[in-house]
């Protein structure tokens, strides 16, 4: 985790205990893993009732690109073939526009949502920023209220965040 972000043992408290619903303790759990030999890279997980709901990674992201199309077969010969378009699909395919995210865009999203006002996060183009408000506690019942009525613009993933927020909170879908 760079410098901005702090240590991920004090963002998964900030995150879980400071920042979450008190409605959704014991419920959400983030989790981090860096593999040696991977450059610093993490894959970030969120587990809902312990079960994995969502990974942050570039090799998601690769994934994602292969199987919806954006690259050639997954029938690579070496990791220079497998990698190959990453960049250039990083840069044409906003995030708005896909459903994973690359451990970058995790922290990015993170810093974003520490840094802007909850309204503002609430409201964001970002899928994950939004992710992160949709779990805070500053999210009253009216916010709530607002975001229901939004919930089916949101991508798959994003909605399931929602319908946990709102269950939660005694909110029918």
């Amino acid at each position: 985790m760079g410098k901005i972000l702090g240590s991920w043992s004090g963002m998964r408290k900030y995150l879980e205990q400071e920042m979450l619903a008190d409605s959704l303790h014991g419920r959400v759990r983030y989790n981090c893993t860096t593999y040696v030999g991977m450059d610093g890279c993490h894959i970030f997980e969120v587990y809902i009732d312990n079960k994995l709901v969502k990974q942050f990674s570039w090799e998601t992201v690769n994934t994602y690109f292969i199987e919806k199309g954006y690259k050639k077969s997954s029938n690579h010969s070496g990791i220079g073939e497998y990698w190959n378009e990453f960049w250039a699909l990083m840069d044409s395919v906003p995030m708005q526009a896909r459903q994973e995210y690359t451990d970058n865009e995790f922290c990015k999203s993170l810093e974003n949502y520490r840094n802007h006002s909850i309204q503002d996060s609430i409201q964001s183009e970002n899928p994950l920023e939004r992710m992160f408000a949709v779990l805070d506690r500053r999210v009253g019942k009216r916010s709530l209220r607002k975001l229901k009525e939004t919930m089916e613009e949101q991508s798959e993933w994003l909605q399931q965040f929602y319908r946990l927020r709102l269950s939660a909170e005694n909110y029918e879908e």
